[in-house]
């Protein structure tokens, strides 16, 4: 790492993803699971749900003679080997699991899953395109407003100083007009008429570009030929936008200041209304995981006089249930549902 001024985008590109020493691909780490919890590491529940969407991809699309089940940012390979264990053996006698992720393949991973560093290519997979907690660990840029108002990118060196660079202009600009919502002044635009956003005339608002995010979705969707593409990630609307943006770290389960050092998870919160296309259904993991049969109401408290050992099981499986689908947690995270072709449209609905 140098500690050169550069912005947020280039410095956590460098700092996960280094060929030597990025947080996510330095050889023999512990990947995402020894940082930071998600939502496949939390229950088998998790997994047995992505399976069941996928038999239901699988009979809309009119079981195929090959299926796809396409893991992007497959940490080390937790959901498609919990996927693999809940499928029926038809189904997983046809499907071809894909793992995109940057690291390297880890050991002893089922041998029938294919280990890639990039996506697919476009419109070569039929079946269903899973992103789970991906799209918050693609790089973007920070922006942050003046005392005048104008939002100036966010300039940072490895060890996580800061300063404001030059105001943003461009594409950028244009993604902050359209998805950005700071305050506005009482009797002025939110936008001036020159190629620089200005916000209200508060110092400090911060914003993440979520436009590489917009982007990388888009690629990921056109490896479809048909099928369904979904994101699960921490997002939040336009109209509830963070005013001081989310950017964070994670290490070792806790979280800590983002510092581009590549010591340490940095993650944004991801703006999955922008990502969306003109098809794409946003929904809260709960309403998601619900529709897919995912309970946490306790069990009846006769069956613990019937039968106790099936009582304890029914419990923690309520309980893990009750984890994944909690609004003010997991539950609360967004689901970005996307059909490639009209065969998979509204396949969650309750």
């Amino acid at each position: 790492m140098t500690n050169e001024w550069c912005g947020w985008r280039d410095a956590t590109e460098r700092a996960l993803y280094g060929a030597d020493d990025g947080f996510y691909t330095r050889p023999g780490g512990p990947g995402p699971a020894g940082h930071f919890r998600t939502s496949v590491h939390v229950s088998p529940l998790y997994a047995g749900a992505v399976a069941a969407l996928l038999r239901r991809v699988d009979g809309a699309l009119g079981h195929p003679e090959e299926l796809a089940l396409v893991d992007v940012g497959a940490g080390r390979g937790e959901l498609l080997t919990g996927v693999l264990a809940a499928l029926p053996d038809e189904v997983a006698a046809r499907l071809h699991p894909y793992a995109v992720e940057r690291a390297a393949r880890p050991g002893g991973l089922d041998p029938r899953i294919d280990w890639l560093g990039e996506l697919p290519a476009p419109g070569s997979v039929t079946g269903l395109l899973f992103a789970n907690e991906w799209l918050d660990n693609v790089p973007v840029d920070v922006v942050e407003t003046d005392g005048d108002g104008v939002a100036r990118r966010v300039l940072v060196r490895a060890d996580g100083t800061e300063r404001l660079g030059e105001p943003v202009d461009g594409a950028d600009a244009e993604w902050l007009r359209r998805w950005w919502s700071p305050p506005a002044p009482s009797a002025a635009p939110t936008v001036r008429a020159a190629p620089t956003v200005r916000a209200a005339p508060s110092p400090g608002l911060r914003a993440e570009i979520g436009r590489p995010r917009d982007e990388a979705w888009a690629r990921a969707v056109r490896t479809l030929r048909a099928g369904l593409a979904v994101a699960a990630d921490y997002a939040h609307a336009r109209q509830d936008r963070p005013l001081f943006g989310t950017l964070t770290g994670f290490r070792d389960g806790r979280e800590v200041r983002p510092v581009p050092d590549g010591s340490c998870d940095i993650t944004a919160h991801v703006a999955l209304d922008a990502c969306a296309g003109p098809s794409a259904e946003l929904l809260t993991q709960r309403e998601a995981l619900r529709a897919l049969g995912v309970d946490g109401r306790r069990p009846p408290l006769s069956l613990a006089s019937t039968d106790p050992a099936a009582y304890i099981r029914a419990l923690g499986t309520a309980g893990a249930a009750a984890e994944l689908t909690d609004p003010a947690g997991l539950g609360g995270f967004g689901w970005l549902v996307e059909p490639v072709g009209g065969e998979c449209a509204g396949l969650l609905k309750p």
